[in-house]
């Protein structure tokens, strides 16, 4: 697998790709969850519907999620809100629907076509109150102590550094702040073929860690209240999986304990941080 800079930058060429497309395109070309017919690539099969929640904006919404964050997000009105990873503003959207005009939205992308056509959305949508910035998660274009609420769908598995987002999000969370995040992660040991493929890790399997790392990074970050909203399994098909592996293979790996989740994780940040320690991301906590 590539090092941290070839990652980030195989993540922005694919998904630069998929937002000059519509959702229906993604789908089909994309393998959907009850496609019968595949490509080489995994970003639809995780996806959740959104269709009934308030603030949908159906022009937004490229399918490319594993949860429902905002949902459970507990976002009040006049609340500021930050979404990482927000794609074509899909969930900055549905979350401007609880915090109101007198709430404050940041999406912030990697990747410039994602926030042209987010910009594009809101702008259509007269929303004044929604701003997207283009900017790297592992050091976000926001002030410390900004948000009261972050929220992210299937995004941080594409990051390399989690420790590094984990303490950017703790950050910029006023205190008493809190986030929800919905990711890919593991339970058993995914095949080196799949680690290895670059398509696997821009669909958020490469690139997720073990179920227990991930909540032990939140937890060692400063995070309180560390609750798992939801958690659901991800069949990834077969035809995508024998692009990487044999039949034989295919069938070990089926008999192995390998399960790979949906997970959408709440935490807060203290009110009052006693760690006694400097602030994340100063190189001495």
């Amino acid at each position: 697998m590539q090092n941290e800079t070839e990652l980030k930058e195989l993540v922005r060429e694919k998904y630069g790709a998929i937002a000059s497309q519509s959702k229906q395109q993604n789908e089909t070309s994309c393998c959907g969850a009850t496609a019968s017919c595949c490509g080489d690539e995994v970003y639809n099969i995780m996806a959740d519907d959104y269709t009934k929640l308030e603030g949908y904006n159906a022009d937004a919404d490229l399918g490319l999620g594993c949860g429902l964050p905002t949902a459970f997000a507990k976002i009040k009105s006049g609340d500021t809100v930050i979404d990482l990873g927000s794609g074509a503003g899909n969930d900055c959207f549905v979350a401007r629907s609880a915090a109101g005009e007198k709430g404050k939205i940041i999406g912030i992308d990697f990747t410039e076509k994602m926030i042209e056509r987010a910009r594009e959305n809101a702008e259509k949508l007269g929303y004044n109150n929604v701003e997207f910035r283009q900017g790297d998660i592992e050091s976000m274009p926001v002030v410390s102590n900004k948000a009261d609420v972050i929220v992210s769908n299937c995004v941080l598995n594409l990051v390399p550094n989690k420790h590094k987002v984990f303490s950017e999000i703790f950050r910029v969370l006023k205190p008493g702040g809190h986030f929800s995040i919905s990711d890919i992660v593991l339970e058993g040991i995914l095949p080196v073929q799949l680690k290895q493929a670059a398509e696997m890790y821009a669909g958020c399997v490469a690139g997720a860690i073990q179920k227990t790392d991930y909540l032990a990074i939140i937890e060692e970050t400063g995070f309180s209240n560390i609750t798992l909203q939801k958690e659901k399994k991800i069949i990834v098909p077969d035809e995508i999986l024998l692009q990487y592996l044999s039949a034989p293979e295919l069938e070990q790996l089926k008999k192995s304990d390998l399960g790979i989740y949906s997970i959408t994780v709440y935490a807060e940040k203290p009110a009052k941080d006693e760690r006694n320690c400097c602030e994340p991301g100063s190189g001495c906590c």
